[in-house]
């Protein structure tokens, strides 16, 4: 019998999705023994409700899957924009495991750790999600006091190219008609282009 595919989530408004999501997903994988990364683009991010220059989420879908296609170990999941409205991490790991999911592990960068306290649901979500930090460029957990069941989670800090993209800073070069070329993949840039987004 084929034993299941090990798969880890990546969450984000991917606004747009860019290289730095991808290598960096792809190391955590690697390091936790996970054979795919499942990107699952919010429709509304909680964090981000107040972001300006927030691209529809069609686009920011689309985004990922030309991003995507064709890369074995990798795939889409839609389910938080079909559900519309803010997307809360502690739903989609809640559907994930009524739909077959034995443990629900999810990526983020090691920098958000200081504010995942406020998430919705928090304390559940930290029975409902195997959480993987990636360390991100200049991160430090210096100085921050967290809560022991928070900190417990450094623990799970995985190292990941050192890879310093945003997507402020690829949406900050649109703004100004700069190349975005070596950001993202060259179909995310096409799309872009053609789109109109980010101007």
């Amino acid at each position: 019998m084929t034993p299941p595919v090990r798969k880890v989530c990546l969450g984000g408004s991917f606004n747009p999705v860019h290289y730095g999501h991808l290598l960096c997903a792809r190391a955590a994988a690697e390091a936790v023994g996970a054979q795919k990364v499942v990107l699952i683009p919010t429709a509304v991010s909680p964090l981000k409700m107040q972001e300006s220059d927030l691209a529809p989420a069609s686009d920011r879908l689309e985004m990922c899957r030309l991003a995507t296609e064709g890369i074995a170990d990798f795939e889409l999941d839609d389910r938080e924009i079909r559900r519309g409205n803010a997307s809360f991490t502690i739903d989609t790991a809640r559907e994930l495991k009524k739909s077959g999911w034995s443990e629900v592990t999810w990526l983020i960068g090691a920098d958000l750790l200081p504010g995942l306290p406020k998430w919705h649901e928090s304390d559940a979500l930290l029975n409902e999600v195997r959480f993987v930090l990636m360390a991100r460029p200049r991160w430090s957990v210096g100085g921050v006091d967290l809560p022991v069941k928070y900190a417990a989670l450094l623990k799970n800090v995985v190292p990941v190219p050192q890879i310093d993209i945003s997507a402020s800073e690829i949406r900050r070069r649109l703004g100004a008609g700069l190349p975005i070329d070596f950001f993202t993949p060259p179909s995310v840039v096409r799309y872009i282009r053609d789109r109109g987004l980010y101007r």
